[in-house]
Formats: structure tokens, sequence, C-alpha cells
């Protein structure tokens, strides 16, 4: 019997929901009207009228009003520090220049001694002219205090003259690997630093409390709920932020369930010789640790992903590689022998055709036909690297809204109608290759909001309806396969399939109760799909409008 699945007496349950329109996302995609809950898993799926055999006088019994029910979404790609931290500090996320300056200066005259300013979400593509920003700009509202604002994402910070003068970064200051100061015409730096580059400046500043953190990763707890997600792969932690998360899953405070990636070094390090039985399952199922995090590049939007062929719009540049090639190997061979699955960052096709070879190289050596190594993101595939994926059993981990919200983007740094945009966020050539594609939103890049996940998925166009008829509109999901990436596709790539995903007997009582039918509504409001309640291990975690 596998892992966590328990065999169940098909008695009198805890609770009954009822009158309802399910979709079960198993391997029929069954429609039920009913379901009942016994401890933390389901023990009935079916009609009205059978689950009257599960309900006995202390049943509590829930009339759905006819109302859809979906499995507890998972999103298979996100920060979660990183989000909380984001509800917390300052919001740049999408604004115009100008507002951005005008919360600097508001938390300037707020300020503490000894405090930063740190923020994130700014993106020049929204920008008129879309040009990358300066430190001038920051210095007149900001003079005397360090600021640090994060590009949506995460790729390039934007930083004040203050900052640069504490991280000692001059004109002379060498690029360090993996990352770049950008420069103006005098050679001198101009506030804006790429990858790498960041870490000379983060490293002189104060980190986020112990209190900060804590309270960061309960807000992000309540915002997944709010959408009715009840999992996530968190895509990278350190030793810290992991204690504080079993702390807090220890005195109850987070239930929501976690896939833990650990970032390389100390995290990595640390849990390669942890029994799998003290990190994987715990909670009861609520946290798991059990993969790896690596970083093969950097972004389109930073102009750091690694691609085979030159940036269209910055000729001779291809981007910033992170890792050779023997450095990524590796790396992946440790995680190999550790047992650990490898989840590597990749958006550009050179970093993912690195990332394949390695993987290829290690699973020869070491074969393992079950190791679901993931590249994470995928966003910028050689079309002759897709097939491989499915070949290898490498899962292309992908985030459907990118396919909205970087076209024009992807167009400015590819060339627009180029042979390789092709391979940008290739939905339908990868599943039609042999792949399934686990679903997320690498938040806080771009919203956590599952619904505009699934309405990129299937039409390829952003929320304002850009561009009419979709982007390449050949490559949309079905319904199906979208709800499909955010349910039982995600909870595969955490070996997770067998009590996650759908909703089945003997399976974790978790799913969502939206407000309008995902299968059947104007394809235009999958968009603007609500929450009405969420559910995970059978208990109510929110219900929209309480509190």
């Amino acid at each position: 019997m596998p892992k966590g699945v328990r065999r169940f007496e098909k008695g009198i349950a805890d609770s009954v929901y009822r009158n309802g329109k399910i979709y079960t996302v198993d391997g029929d995609f069954s429609v039920a009207s009913a379901l009942a809950i016994k401890g933390d898993r389901f023990i009935f799926v079916g009609s009205d009228e059978d689950a009257q055999k599960h309900t006995g006088e202390k049943t509590v019994v829930n009339d759905l009003q006819g109302k859809t029910v979906m499995p507890g979404l998972v999103n298979s790609h996100l920060h979660f520090l990183g989000i909380g931290l984001s509800l917390i500090q300052l919001d740049a996320f999408l604004k115009p220049k100008q507002d951005i300056l005008n919360d600097v200066a508001d938390a300037y005259k707020r300020r503490e001694a000894g405090e930063w300013i740190r923020g994130r979400g700014w993106t020049q593509t929204k920008w008129d002219p879309a040009v990358f920003p300066a430190k001038e700009d920051l210095d007149a509202v900001a003079p005397d205090i360090p600021v640090v604002l994060y590009r949506v994402c995460g790729h390039a910070a934007w930083v004040n003259s203050k900052a640069l003068e504490i991280a000692g970064i001059i004109r002379n200051t060498p690029d360090p690997a993996g990352g770049e100061i950008i420069r103006d015409d005098n050679g001198d730096p101009t506030g804006v630093l790429i990858d790498t580059a960041i870490d000379a400046v983060s490293r002189c500043g104060p980190d986020p409390t112990e209190k900060e953190k804590i309270e960061a990763l309960l807000a992000a707890q309540e915002h997944l709920l709010s959408f009715g997600l009840t999992g996530a792969r968190d895509a990278g932690g350190d030793l810290e932020t992991i204690s504080h998360m079993k702390a807090l899953y220890g005195s109850g405070d987070l239930k929501i369930r976690i896939y833990q990636m650990c970032s390389p070094g100390e995290a990595a390090e640390y849990f390669y010789e942890v029994p799998e039985d003290e990190r994987i399952g715990l909670f009861d199922n609520r946290y798991t640790i059990r993969s790896v995090k690596l970083m093969a590049d950097g972004s389109l939007g930073g102009g750091s992903a690694w691609l085979l062929e030159e940036y269209n719009d910055r000729p001779g540049h291809v981007g910033n590689p992170r890792y050779t090639d023997k450095e990524i190997y590796d790396l992946v061979k440790k995680a190999r022998e550790a047992g650990f699955q490898a989840n590597t960052h990749a958006i550009g096709d050179a970093a993912t055709r690195q990332v394949l070879d390695a993987y290829e190289k290690v699973l020869k050596e070491m074969p393992d036909p079950d190791h679901r190594y993931c590249i994470e993101h995928a966003e910028v595939v050689a079309l002759e690297d897709i097939p491989r994926f499915a070949q290898l059993g490498v899962l292309p981990s992908m985030q459907t809204v990118f396919a909205a919200s970087d076209w024009s983007l992807v167009e400015a740094r590819l060339g627009r109608g180029s042979e390789r945009i092709k391979g940008v966020n290739a939905f339908r050539k990868f599943i039609e290759s042999g792949s399934i594609i686990p679903n997320g939103t690498d938040s806080p890049v771009e919203l956590v909001n599952p619904y505009h996940s699934l309405y990129a998925g299937v039409t390829r166009v952003d929320r304002d309806g850009r561009p009419p008829g979709g982007w390449y509109p050949e490559e949309c999901m079905t319904r199906q396969e979208a709800l499909r990436s955010h349910t039982i596709w995600a909870a595969y790539a955490q070996f997770e399939e067998h009590v996650k995903g759908s909703i089945e007997i003997g399976k974790l009582a978790d799913f969502v109760v939206i407000d309008r039918d995902y299968m059947t509504c104007p394809v235009e409001e999958i968009k603007d799909i609500e929450a009405f309640r969420t559910v995970l291990a059978g208990e109510t975690l929110y219900v929209r409008g309480a509190g």
C-alpha cells in the first residue's frame, strides 16, 4: 500500500456535503453531487441519495446549494516567505514609477532608526518609456538611507546611491559570476543590479526579524487559503525559515500543506543527512522536505535568462549562466546520492539544455525510475529539447500565467515571429509529447490567484484581453488539463498523487467551493472566480466574508 494511504470503514461521516457539482478530477474526470468526510479523509464520493448511508445523528450536513466544488488547489511553484514579506513590505506590484517613488517618500517619512526601505513588484515594461530606472530617482525621495526595491521577477533590484555606497559598489567593481551591475555610458552603476550582483547589497542590510518572518509566514497562509489553495511547492527555503515553519506546524498555527524545496548549501547539506521519516509527511501530511532548488540562470525581464542565441534587443548578450556544466552535474549528483528530487530554475533555452544534460548524465550513472526531477519554469525551450522531458521523465514545472503576462516582453527579447518563440510556454507541445505540467504562479513574481493561472492556461491572453485571440493560441490547454495542472499533476510533482490532488475515497479531504462553474462558465469569467469556502483535512479554514 502506498505511503499515506489508509483503509477506512465505510461508516458514519463526521461531515457530509451534498447538492453540489463536484469535479473530482479522478482518472475519468467524474462529477458527483455529494461527498462524506471522516477524520481528515474522504470516505464517500457520489450521489446525494447514497450519501445518506454515511449520515448519522452527529453528522454535520452541509447544503452546497448547487455550487461547484473542486479539489484543493495546489500551486507548484511559489515563494512562501516571499509572499508573506510582500504583504508586509512596500508594494510596488506593477505600479507606475511615480507611484512607487511616492510610496518610497512616504516610507522615508515614517522610517525608524537603522531601518531600510524594502519592497518588490516594479517592472519597467509597464512604464513609458519602458527602460530600467536609475538611482537618482530614489535619491531624490530617500537620500540618506538604503532603498532596495526588487523587480517583480526577483532577479533585478533598483537601489539608491546610499545602498550602493554601503555595499561598496563603484565604477570599477567587477560583475560577479551569474550577475551584472548595470552601468551608464561612463561606466558608473545606474542603480540596477541583476541576480548575484544584488547579494553585495543584501548582505549589508538587516534581515527581517524573527517576528516579521513569522508574521509573514502566517500572512502567506491566510492569503493562499482565501483562493482555495490548500497546498504549494515552496521553491527554496533556508534552515532558519524551515525551522520557523516546523515550529508553526508544531503549534498548529500553520495548517496549509507545503512541499519544501531546500535552498542549496547549508539547508540542503543538513537535510541530506536527515532520515526520510523525519522530513516526509510531517504534521499529518502537511510538511515535506525532499527536494533541492537549484538556479541555472536568471529571468527574461532582468535580461539574465541564458539563451542559445543573443537577445534581440541587446546584441551580443546571451544572459547569465549560474553554473558550469561540471558544477550543475556535481549538484544534481549530490542530490541523487541523498535520495532528493532535483528542481532547477531554468528560464532560457541554453539553461534548460544544460539542466537536461546534467539530469540525463546523473540518471544514466545512478538510475532512478521514479525521480520526478523538475525544470522550474521551462519558459524558453528549444523545440528539439521538448520531447526530451518526457523521454527522461523530467517534469516541466511551468507557470501558465507567464504566457499572459510575458508575451510582449518575450517578443522584444527574442524577436517577434522568431522561430525560437515557438518553444516559449509551449503547453500544448509539452502535453502532446507526453509530459504533464505541474502549474504554479511563482508568486510573489505574479499574483498567487490560481484562477488567473487557469484563465491564462486556456486562453493565453492577459486579464485585459490582450493580445486579441490569444498569444500563439494553438498552445492553449483545455479546461480539464488546466485544472489537472493545479491539482493531480501538481500532486504528482510532490510524490503525493496517492493522497491528494483529486476528490476520491481514501484521499485527504481538501477541497474548495467556488462561486461559478469553472467547466461551463464563459471563458472570460474564469479569471473572476472566487472561493466561497476552503476545506483542508475536513476542516473549514476559510469562508468568504467571515471575520
